[in-house]
């Protein structure tokens, strides 16, 4: 089966990574390989990709096997941040590339799965991972903490203001096995008062999803490994969904833009670190209004 998701901020990214005959292209988070079709169509399909994901499932589904003959393409199942760091260390062959992409987070295509657990729209096992060759479920997951470290969880990775209350919840119901069981359990533990902007689960299922994954273990490694792996003049762009991802990448990209230690009174800079990187944005791409009403996913972006 093909792939239903349609990526975010695509023309924005072909835009910005600025596509043309014979360049190459690091896809890190390939998805539904929709970034990766629409930048080699603008190349004229010569070029060079090679396309990572932690999903085994993301090469078939994306339908880019043969459909460029002149581009050369290629493929790995592993995690972004662990291809870069062996990459950057010349351990992988490829590098360097004159545009890298990262898109964070899940597809439409794993969201969309009842039997990948990652969405309480649908009842299924509560899985959660990513990449199913690998780490434990999130029903095991939850089975190992306590209340401290859900609570932690909860709180770091979902910004959730009850989270003790709902991290006792969980404990209490455990074993938890379905994504509808951990939905109800946080609709019970859901304040009463207030305006809600979201559903109860959406935070919960967040803050354990990236948990179970390790989502933002390494990402302020992996961009700058992403950095270290362009070639002069080349360009980065992330897709970031969520304010936890949005804090890391803008950080690390000023960080590496402006380097300079020195006391902000000092009359010129001593310390002698010199930016590696320039930003071409001075705020977030987001999506249009016409972008978000053909896709809702991209409201996040």
């Amino acid at each position: 089966m093909g792939s239903r998701h349609q990526p975010v901020l695509a023309e924005a990214v072909v835009r910005w990574l600025a596509p043309a005959p014979g360049l190459s292209l690091l896809d890190a988070t390939l998805g539904g390989g929709g970034h990766a079709r629409r930048w080699l169509s603008a190349c004229g399909g010569r070029g060079r990709l090679l396309a990572l994901d932690q999903d085994p499932g993301a090469w078939p589904r994306s339908g880019l096997a043969g459909a460029f003959p002149e581009a050369e393409v290629r493929f790995l199942h592993t995690r972004f941040e662990e291809a870069l760091a062996e990459l950057a260390a010349g351990r992988l062959a490829g590098a360097p590339f004159d545009r890298i992409l990262l898109d964070l987070g899940p597809s439409s295509d794993q969201l969309d799965d009842p039997a990948r657990g990652l969405s309480f729209q649908h009842d299924g096992p509560l899985d959660m991972r990513l990449d199913p060759t690998r780490g434990e479920p999130a029903s095991r997951w939850l089975e190992r903490q306590d209340e401290a470290s859900l609570t932690r969880v909860l709180r770091d990775y979902g910004e959730i203001p009850h989270a003790r209350r709902l991290a006792r919840r969980i404990l209490a119901a455990r074993p938890v096995t379905s994504t509808r069981q951990l939905a109800r359990i946080c609709e019970a533990a859901a304040p009463r008062r207030g305006r809600r902007s979201h559903h109860p689960a959406t935070l919960c299922f967040q803050a354990i999803r990236i948990a179970v994954n390790r989502e933002l273990v390494g990402l302020e490694q992996a961009l700058v490994d992403a950095v270290r792996c362009l070639a002069p003049g080349g360009r980065l762009a992330v897709i970031a969904f969520h304010s936890l991802e949005d804090r890391i990448v803008k950080r690390t990209l000023r960080r590496l833009a402006d380097p300079c230690i020195c006391p902000k009174d000092l009359p010129a800079c001593a310390c002698g670190r010199r930016p590696v990187v320039r930003l071409l944005t001075r705020r977030a791409v987001a999506a249009s209004a016409a972008e978000v009403a053909a896709n809702p996913r991209a409201r996040s972006a």
